[in-house]
């Protein structure tokens, strides 16, 4: 808690009403969004923001400040509100363009965009599964930085939460994670108002939350929202224990202050009127006019977090230079870490041996397993299927309550809440996570997926079991669509290597990317290595190596000198040895085929025209695509004159080779469909 004189009660309510009057007026001056969560949460976050937490609005980015989430991000003029009055850069011409083009405020605070903001939010659950990976974050790297008198990592996670984030499914998922990791460092105040859009919450939420949690493993405590001392003193008990995750349940009137309003639905997701805003105003003692009043005393008021976090973080600066003297290779670590500093790729990246099939999860196993020893900032993640998507750091043991330097999180079969917790961690910064399950339940990860691309954060994503290839577990989990589906994501790469080679430099892709997320698609079953790597690699293999980053590159080619192929066979993943064998075929009756292995469609959109005309060469226009998925999207790439050969249906339960020959994608067949189309 910050210590300070103690404050004229005039003073602090003027301040609490004046976070209510700027939500009121923004949303009024939008005629659009939700001004009753910002007016009842106005007592608890002021609290929050003036007594507990520890930020500097001048370096929004300092390590070891503290971290808020408004989980229930349709009250994001409750942030915004708080932002401007503390002191970020956001002036408040920003608020009186709330949810216009190019502000700064949009609907839902979104990372990135407002400074302040801290992770993106309003798909209700979200935030509160992302403070479970920021809470994590900040145990991992205290346990792996901290010495006795050098608290180098030393914060906590705050949230606000809803009662719609208390619903969604992933909220369950987080905060039992939470409660068995017992992330003591994590504060929850949920924001009880029991109305949703639909009216009361008696409509369809009668449990008991804070028994919920308490069977979770969180310390629960119940308060009125609106009594600032309970909030403090509950605070207080919250931070004071150090063994579980807290949750204080704040009893509030959404809309408070509205004569007519309050404790309404119709306070949640729409203006008041101005007739309402008038009549509030005038019930808080908040002057009529201006709007966006922001009387002096009460902006110097919360305008001292500036100069209060610049203190915090000046002290721990020279915190950081005496640990730097007492504990240099760590201090270097750090660094490292934060900033996210490459290793030597050409002396870590494994070579495959060209007479050995592998699978590419097996592959991926060895690149990672590399990669790590080099770069601690990267920690593993399954959700109960490390065995499967070999995902373990082999030189490390789990991450448990009390073990938090371990680098091998067991997520349990939590994938949406893994993936929530993954974006997290990543956005707290000094880590690089991956996480990895079946490539058919990405489908229950999809809005987490979502947001951390368009947050733009790394998150490195491990989907294995990636096609029919799987065989006997049958349709139920053989994915189809999940490969076109995950394309169509904005700023999501995804990479499906061909072999181990193509896999290894998938890694290095996925790790070199750090301003966006990264699909890695695997393979259960062996496949044969196509581009085997060698201590000295020839100029043709350098060159292939070169195409993987490039998204797309002639693997092979038949083509007659100073012509053009016949043919073109694109293909990724395991079916790009189909089209190799196909190409020979095609030879043998003397037509020339070209083989493009194409494992990121992303990655090839963002070359030069040039490039891609020079693999794709648009006057050949015989031209087949393989890939065991759904075919939709690959009419970009083989037009109107060829064929997208793949499954535009479920799969079936048998071996793989069986289900290949069934479904008719073999080499003999692919050869021809590519026969065909140049007869």
């Amino acid at each position: 808690m910050i210590t300070a004189p103690p404050l004229n009660a005039d003073l602090v309510q003027r301040s609490v009403n004046t976070i209510r009057g700027l939500a009121m007026d923004a949303v009024q001056a939008a005629n659009s969004g939700h001004p009753g969560m910002p007016m009842g949460m106005a007592d608890a976050a002021y609290v929050l923001w003036t007594r507990y937490l520890k930020h500097n609005p001048a370096d929004p980015a300092w390590p070891n400040r503290d971290r808020f989430i408004l989980s229930a991000g349709h009250g994001s003029m409750l942030l915004y509100s708080l932002l401007h009055l503390s002191g970020y850069d956001l002036p408040l011409s920003e608020l009186r363009h709330f949810r216009q083009w190019g502000s700064k405020t949009p609907g839902h605070p979104e990372y990135g965009h407002t400074p302040g903001v801290e992770t993106t939010t309003g798909p209700l659950g979200q935030g509160l599964a992302n403070a479970v990976g920021f809470a994590l974050a900040e145990a991992h790297l205290a346990a792996v930085f901290n010495r006795p008198n050098y608290p180098i990592v030393d914060h906590y996670t705050y949230v606000i939460a809803s009662d719609g984030d208390m619903m969604e499914g992933i909220a369950h998922e987080a905060a039992s994670l939470a409660g068995h990791l017992k992330l003591h460092k994590l504060i929850v105040l949920y924001d009880s108002n029991r109305i949703s859009i639909d009216g009361s919450t008696d409509l369809t939420f009668t449990e008991d939350v804070g028994m919920r949690f308490q069977a979770y493993g969180w310390h629960v405590q119940h308060v009125d929202g609106h009594d600032r001392d309970a909030v403090a003193a509950a605070l207080d008990a919250a931070r004071a224990q150090t063994s579980q995750p807290a949750l204080i349940i704040a009893r509030t009137s959404i809309g408070y202050g509205s004569p007519n309003k309050q404790d309404s639905a119709k306070a949640h997701g729409a203006p008041l009127g101005a007739d309402e805003v008038r009549l509030t105003k005038a019930a808080l003692g908040i002057p009529l006019e201006p709007a966006f009043h922001i009387a002096a005393d009460v902006a110097a008021h919360m305008r001292e977090a500036v100069v209060r976090g610049q203190a915090q973080q000046a002290a721990w600066a020279q915190l950081f230079v005496d640990y730097r003297t007492a504990y240099p290779d760590l201090a270097q670590q750090w660094n490292q870490q934060w900033h996210k500093h490459m290793p030597d790729w050409n002396a870590i990246l494994p070579s495959y041996p060209s007479d050995k099939p592998i699978a590419t999860r097996v592959a991926s196993h060895s690149a990672l397993n590399a990669i790590a020893a080099q770069m601690p900032a990267l920690i593993s993640g399954s959700a109960d299927l490390h065995a499967s998507n070999n995902t373990l750091i082999t030189s490390s043991a789990p991450l448990q309550a009390g073990a938090y330097a371990n680098r091998n999180i067991y997520y349990g079969v939590r994938e949406h809440g893994m993936a929530a917790a993954m974006v997290g961690m990543a956005l707290h910064g000094g880590i690089i996570p991956y996480g990895g399950t079946f490539l058919i339940f990405s489908d229950y990860m999809r809005n987490t997926i979502r947001l951390s691309a368009l947050s733009k954060v790394q998150v490195i994503y491990i989907f294995t079991h990636d096609s029919i290839g799987l065989g006997e577990d049958g349709p139920t989990h053989q994915p189809i669509e999940q490969i076109p589906s995950l394309r169509a994501i904005p700023d999501l790469v995804v990479l499906r290597p061909a072999d181990a080679t193509e896999t290894a430099q998938a890694w290095r892709i996925a790790i070199e990317r750090t301003q966006g997320p990264t699909a890695l698609l695997l393979t259960r079953q062996n496949v044969r290595v196509l581009l085997p790597r060698h201590t000295t690699p020839s100029a043709g293999e350098f060159a292939a190596v070169d195409g993987v980053r490039r998204g797309a590159y002639i693997l092979t080619s038949y083509e007659r000198a100073g012509a053009l192929p016949d043919v073109l066979l694109l293909a990724t993943g395991s079916e790009v040895e189909l089209a190799l064998d196909a190409a020979a075929q095609l030879h043998q009756r003397g037509i020339a085929a070209r083989v493009v292995s194409m494992p990121s469609w992303e990655l090839f959109e963002q070359q030069e025209q040039h490039y891609r005309d020079s693999v794709l060469p648009p006057e050949v226009t015989a031209r087949v695509s393989i890939e065991a998925a759904a075919t939709f999207g690959w009419s970009r790439y083989v037009g109107s004159h060829g064929v997208a050969m793949g499954l535009d249906h479920f799969g079936a339960s048998a071996p793989a080779d069986r289900l290949y020959a069934e479904f008719g994608l073999t080499a003999a067949r692919v050869a021809e469909v590519a026969a065909s189309l140049v007869q």
